[in-house]
């Protein structure tokens, strides 16, 4: 009896190690794969900053028309001391979140109704592709025309820019799905709405994910031109700060600002639709998970 119990005691004790040890291993294993994820992301930022700072030191430009990075990061820490950098960062990413989700539903809505007819196609197709060649700067003389200097200026301009994009990623990945899937999906007694819920869009999503990162930058960079042609007094955003600074030619907060949008541009392509992509390799067994 006391034999028996004293191996119980021994076999969970030396499960309790291997669980220790798999769980030390499993940690290290999240680290290098994190460092491996990090590093060359940080390395190009590093490299960024050092070309910057020897364009510096070049002299071609005096220091008050090209700041150095320290001058810059240093106004972008008084901006956020100050209490100003945040709210307007607040604002223009709730702007920014209201003109992509128009644009999600409207691109989205019109690229199934025009992938599912040949007519609509053939009528609106290229029609589509010129709205999403046309700058979105070009809009904004017809939109304060329309709607004056206000908020609805800037979301129909961010719409005008992005649901193109959306619309063409969602018809290139519909007329990109294989027949073969077609037929298949066709024998296992998929009907319209089924077919179009477990095969083609399935399918498709590749495209699709594809048209929603690329109608992501194109509402952004209709946002800051927007931003910066359509001011709205006592509404602050990044857009409003950079065009202050350019006002007062103030190089720091001038290029403080530009440093902001790009980080919030390489930010939500890093963290959102790289995960997005990610995840879809994943599944379809083209990404290596070791």
């Amino acid at each position: 009896m006391l034999e028996t119990h004293g191996r119980a005691l021994l076999a969970e004790e030396l499960a309790g190690l291997d669980a220790l040890e798999l769980g030390g291993r499993s940690r290290i294993r999240f680290a290098r794969k994190a460092w491996s994820a990090t590093w060359p992301k940080v390395a190009a930022v590093v490299i960024a900053i050092a070309v910057w700072q020897l364009v510096v030191w070049s002299g071609w430009k005096p220091d008050y028309v090209i700041p150095g990075p320290a001058k810059a990061f240093e106004e972008l820490r008084n901006q956020v001391t100050s209490g100003t950098l945040l709210p307007a960062i607040g604002r223009t990413l709730m702007r920014a979140a209201r003109g992509y989700s128009v644009a999600l539903v409207i691109g989205a809505l019109l690229g199934l109704v025009v992938a599912r007819s040949r007519i609509l196609r053939s009528a609106l197709g290229s029609f589509i592709t010129g709205l999403q060649t046309m700058p979105s700067v070009t809009w904004f003389p017809f939109a304060l025309v329309v709607f004056k200097r206000s908020e609805a200026a800037i979301m129909f301009v961010v719409v005008l820019g992005a649901a193109p994009s959306i619309a063409n990623g969602l018809i290139s990945g519909i007329d990109q799905v294989p027949p073969l899937y077609l037929r298949a999906g066709r024998v296992l007694g998929a009907k319209r709405f089924a077919m179009y819920r477990h095969v083609i869009l399935p399918a498709a999503l590749p495209n699709v994910i594809g048209g929603l990162k690329q109608g992501w930058a194109f509402a952004w960079r209709s946002l800051m031109a927007g931003e910066l042609l359509v001011i709205i007094p006592g509404q602050l955003t990044v857009g409003v700060l950079m065009q202050n600074a350019r006002d007062v030619s103030d190089a720091p907060a001038l290029v403080a600002s530009m440093i902001v949008i790009l980080v919030i541009g390489i930010f939500v392509d890093a963290v959102f639709f790289a995960g997005i992509e990610r995840s879809i390799r994943r599944r379809r067994g083209l990404l290596v998970t070791t």
